[in-house]
């Protein structure tokens, strides 16, 4: 309960800095744009990469790695490709929305304001 409440009263102050705290949030996206993580899948056989607004920006399959699993070509071996993708986009994703929970939580004083009504709006959303 005095953790709500100490939160409450951050967010309170913050609100009277709306200004402020919305150009520090238009630094923080212009940031992320620029700032990517990549996650694997396969040993390295699928590679993705991810910005910090949430868009896959590459993917990379080694060519080697991608021949030794898919052997005959049949649909279940590409069937295992996709799968792979798939699995190295989810966690880059997930990288991806760690970093800017990250980054927001460091403007916010350590609050965590993810779901707070009209953030989308403060944030350009």
């Amino acid at each position: 309960m005095f953790d709500q409440m100490k939160q409450l009263k951050q967010l309170a102050g913050m609100l009277g800095n709306a200004g402020e705290l919305k150009a520090k949030f238009e630094a923080v996206q212009a940031d992320l744009e620029q700032k990517v993580v990549e996650a694997d899948a396969g040993a390295g056989a699928v590679r993705v990469t991810v910005n910090g607004k949430l868009q896959v920006v590459g993917v990379t399959l080694d060519p080697a790695m991608v021949a030794a699993l898919v052997g005959t070509g049949d649909d279940a071996d590409r069937g295992m490709v996709e799968e792979l993708i798939a699995s190295a986009t989810n966690a880059a994703l997930t990288q991806a929305q760690e970093m800017v929970r990250d980054e927001m939580m460091s403007i916010t004083g350590g609050l965590d304001m993810q779901g707070l009504p009209g953030l989308d709006k403060l944030m350009g959303g």
